[in-house]
């Protein structure tokens, strides 16, 4: 038998079948949903012959991905980081304008959003540099690197602006940073700035929503309208700061020795993640801020931010333990339900198939990242288990998200559920990822 035949044959006898069946599954589902959820529209089999295309598109792409060794993305990180900089910074140039973001390339029969292939790209090369580096993984200057490459994507990203592609970023980066021992303190410290990158804009519509507590009183409406100026901000931040700073102090009299270095990155990420909230506060429309926050209560605005969450819940209720049948859902079929082929598709499921469909999806799901977990971790080498670690916190972040956000117990993001949502980009991205974990999986006993 040549060698070639071996090859094959290996690749049958060793593929994660589970995972692809799950993953077929999912997207024979939401091949489905799309078809009920644009019915409306009038125009079901555009819908389904692009989306088709995506699919062959993504399946010739994962076999491409399974037959090459994953083990040549270490060797040329530095490369492939430099081009998924050059992809992002292309579509700012040549890129056309979608709903007020400049992340598409048209080219006539099609568009494709590069960011979707920026995150694997990602993916691959902060494994590798972690791979490379761990043994430095309790030193500063390691998470200022991660930071740095961190910060290179979601700077190009925001230009464009589309705030929901960045958000997948930062859980994928923590994990793969748990993953190879980076004290949890510094990982605190990430998610501090963040939080307060994002929090602070959104803490300011937050108090804008609130008509009705800002009439309910003078004394109500002083004390928030006195939290939404710039002035009070700064001297909560500086009285934040100066407490820890006491808090250091006092433990260090008290013979504590925690070292001085700790306090200065929690202050550092404190002042970083307020001036951050500046380039994010402008990239944000107001409208993406409201929709961010409005899951807390979407009655404050049920004509506007809150109607996709409100029309969601309708569809997901109204589906009950079997759902209405298939194309039968009214909030699908008469067009209340915003988006239901694209972000609220799983809504149009519930609607349709119920609690049982509903849950089989979830199930899909569970298994699909548990196979993806257990690639992770039986994969030959490090770098291998730290790619798909961060496929698989990729997929259960999107799912999670998702799924939460059409039930109004996360914030409307815009983000899809990957293998379901109506989208080329997502599906083909997704269907590259599957491939590379298949190639990590059948390579676990072989460096070929």
């Amino acid at each position: 038998m040549s060698e070639k035949k071996l090859f094959l044959k290996r690749i049958v006898l060793n593929i994660d079948w589970f995972l692809i069946i799950c993953a077929a599954a999912l997207i024979t589902i939401g091949m489905l949903a799309i078809y009920s959820g644009t019915l409306n529209f009038g125009i079901s089999s555009k819908y389904i012959a692009v989306q088709s295309m995506a699919i062959s598109i993504g399946v010739c792409a994962m076999a491409a991905f399974i037959l090459f060794n994953y083990q040549y993305y270490r060797q040329f990180d530095n490369v492939i980081y430099v081009l998924s900089l050059l992809l992002l910074t292309s579509v700012l140039v040549f890129g056309v304008t979608v709903k007020g973001t400049r992340g598409w390339f048209n080219f006539g029969f099609a568009s494709f959003q590069p960011v979707e292939i920026a995150k694997l790209m990602y993916i691959v090369v902060i494994a590798a540099f972690l791979d490379k580096k761990s043994k430095d993984a309790k030193k500063a200057s390691f998470l200022f690197i991660v930071f740095s490459l961190l910060m290179g994507h979601l700077a190009l990203i925001m230009m464009q602006p589309d705030f929901s592609s960045t958000l997948s970023y930062f859980p994928v980066t923590l994990v793969l940073l748990f993953a190879v021992g980076v004290e949890p303190f510094y990982l605190l410290c990430i998610v501090i700035f963040g939080a307060f990158a994002v929090g602070i804009p959104l803490f300011s519509t937050f108090i804008k929503l609130q008509a009705d507590l800002l009439q309910s009183g003078a004394f109500t409406a002083n004390f928030l309208l006195t939290f939404n100026d710039n002035f009070t901000g700064v001297y909560l931040i500086i009285a934040l700061i100066s407490l820890i700073l006491f808090i250091w102090w006092f433990m260090w009299k008290l013979r504590v020795r925690i070292p001085v270095i700790y306090p200065v990155i929690l202050c550092s990420a404190i002042l970083l993640g307020c001036a951050a909230s500046v380039p994010v506060e402008k990239s944000l429309k107001e409208y993406q801020r409201k929709r961010l926050i409005v899951f807390l209560n979407p009655k404050v605005d049920p004509k506007g931010s809150g109607y996709n969450i409100i029309q969601s819940k309708i569809a997901i209720g109204s589906g009950r333990l079997a759902g209405k049948g298939f194309t039968k859902g009214t909030q699908t079929q008469l067009g209340f339900l915003p988006e239901q082929h694209t972000d609220f598709i799983f809504s149009v499921i519930g609607e349709e198939g119920g609690w049982v469909i509903s849950q089989l999806v979830i199930l899909f799901y569970f298994i699909f990242i548990w196979r993806a977990l257990i690639i992770a971790k039986d994969a030959r080498d490090r770098y291998g288990s730290l790619i798909a670690l961060g496929l698989a916190s990729m997929f259960t972040f999107y799912a999670f998200i998702n799924i939460g956000m059409v039930m109004g117990i996360m914030p409307v993001t815009g983000m899809p559920l990957l293998l379901l949502s109506y989208g080329g980009s997502s599906m083909v991205s997704s269907l590259c990822a599957i491939g590379i974990l298949l190639s990590i999986q059948i390579r676990r006993h072989t460096y070929y």
